[in-house]
C-alpha cells in the first residue's frame, strides 16, 4: 500500500487524526506538543500518526494536504490545519463548533478553561 493510500485510509477511518512528530503521549516537537496538548486536555479521542517513524508518511502527508508543515489535524477526513490554526480555532471557539457539527465528543469545560487562561 502506498503512503498516499495509507494516509487516505487513516483519515477516512478515524474521526480525528493528528499527524505529528512523536506520539500523543510523547510529542517530539513543540508544535506537535501544543496540538496534542489541546486535544488531550479537551478529552478528544484521536488517532496519532508519528511521521518520524516513516519518511514516506512524513513527506506523503505534506503532499496529501498540500500543506508544508507538521502537525496536521484532520476531522472527519477534512484537513483542519496546523498548530497556529488549531490554536486560533481553540481560542475563538471555532474548534468547539467544528467538533459539535461533526459529532465529536469533547469536554466543553476544558475548552472554556483554555480560553480563560489565554484571555
Amino acid at each position: 500500500m502506498s503512503a498516499q493510500d495509507q494516509i487516505r485510509e487513516t483519515v477516512t477511518t478515524n474521526d480525528v487524526v493528528l499527524f505529528m512528530k512523536g506520539t500523543k503521549m510523547m510529542p517530539q516537537c513543540g508544535f506537535s506538543s501544543r496540538v496534542a496538548g489541546i486535544l488531550n486536555y479537551m478529552g478528544i479521542e484521536y488517532a496519532d500518526v508519528n511521521v518520524l517513524a516513516d519518511a514516506d508518511i512524513r513527506q506523503g502527508i505534506k503532499d496529501y494536504s498540500d500543506w508544508p508543515t507538521i502537525p496536521q489535524l484532520y476531522v472527519k477526513g477534512e484537513f483542519i490545519g496546523g498548530c497556529d490554526i488549531v490554536t486560533e480555532m481553540t481560542l475563538s471557539g471555532e474548534l468547539d463548533q467544528l467538533l459539535e457539527k461533526s459529532g465529536i465528543a469533547y469536554n466543553k469545560e476544558a475548552a472554556d478553561k483554555i480560553r480563560e487562561a489565554n484571555a
